[in-house]
């Protein structure tokens, strides 16, 4: 019997906290991977790293995202996250194309380097014993260099687990159309799985591209971050039945209310700092609202759970 496909929740910075991994596996996402962590931070122990490595139980099974571009730096992070937190895997971030990771030769720009990239998961590998190391790659750094098959391969030899694969070139960024034929060519070129990553916005499109590919899993990110309940509409479609019907206004209001009042609580009970930090995760709440715009003009503001509940005028 074939398993069902696992559902992945992407690791986003600024995004994917402890309170959002929660509310998402509430909703059926298989997988969690903390927001990207530095492993040159994870060695000073700056305070700032250790809250990213914050996770409940409930949230297994959670791995933990490093970037950097030292294999000895990385591999000594990698073992001092897993004496720390015992994360369930390690995920190499291969694929953010953010220019001060880039710059700094992490993320995607070990795309332009198979040595390196070889050399950093292989030494990670080893330095992390019978903890899985996975890794997240995207397509290629531009169209003229798309070589996700070929980055694969090496990370298939070096002993990486699991490959996410984002469908679209560091030059992209996040614009464009993924590319699931590169996704599913990289799908057929290895034999460990391959989760598929990019445009996925409804369960019709997730199902879409299980049948096209042969992904072992799909990773939501942005669409996660204005309805999280997609996961909760792709299992349902996997298992046959129809899609469901979105929860009314009123249950997603009640849903931003719970996600404030969980981050409030994740900050200490300063309320002030966590409705700051808030801000963003409430616009994109916002998308497909009536007077969406209006709402997030308002919401760009707001300090407390109360002025949160007068906008929604509850």
């Amino acid at each position: 019997m074939t398993p069902r496909p696992l559902l992945f929740l992407a690791p986003m910075a600024g995004v994917t906290n402890t309170v959002f991994r929660r509310l998402c596996k509430g909703f059926g996402a298989d997988v969690l991977t903390t927001e990207f962590v530095s492993a040159e931070g994870i060695l000073h122990r700056n305070e700032r790293t250790k809250r990213y490595l914050e996770f409940h139980p409930e949230e297994r099974p959670l791995g933990v995202q490093l970037f950097g571009a030292n294999p000895a730096h990385l591999a000594e992070a990698a073992r001092a996250v897993i004496d720390w937190v015992n994360p369930d895997f390690i995920d190499l971030n291969l694929g953010c194309p953010v220019n001060k990771v880039v710059c700094k030769n992490g993320g995607s720009s070990l795309l332009r380097d198979c040595p390196l990239l070889a050399s950093v998961a292989g030494t990670v590998v080893k330095a992390a014993g019978d903890v899985p190391v996975t890794a997240k790659i995207r397509i290629g750094w531009d169209a003229h260099s798309v070589n996700a098959v070929e980055v694969s391969r090496i990370l298939e030899a070096e002993g990486i687990r699991r490959i996410a694969v984002h469908g679209r070139t560091k030059a992209q960024g996040y614009s464009g159309p993924a590319d699931w034929a590169v996704i599913g060519e990289v799908a057929k070129s290895v034999s460990v799985p391959v989760i598929g990553n990019g445009d996925i916005s409804s369960a019709a499109i997730a199902l879409q591209r299980l049948q096209e590919t042969r992904v072992a899993g799909l990773m939501i990110g942005r669409a996660a971050m204005h309805h999280p309940w997609i996961f909760s509409e792709i299992r349902q479609v996997l298992a046959g039945m129809p899609c469901p019907e979105p929860p009314a206004l009123e249950q997603q209001w009640e849903l931003i209310f719970l996600h404030c009042a969980k981050e409030i609580e994740w900050w200490g009970g300063r309320e002030d700092l966590a409705m700051r930090s808030m801000r963003a995760r409430l616009m994109a709440y916002t998308r497909g609202m009536p007077g969406g715009p209006r709402l997030r003009e308002q919401l760009q503001r707001v300090e407390s759970l109360d002025q949160v509940r007068e906008i929604a005028g509850r």
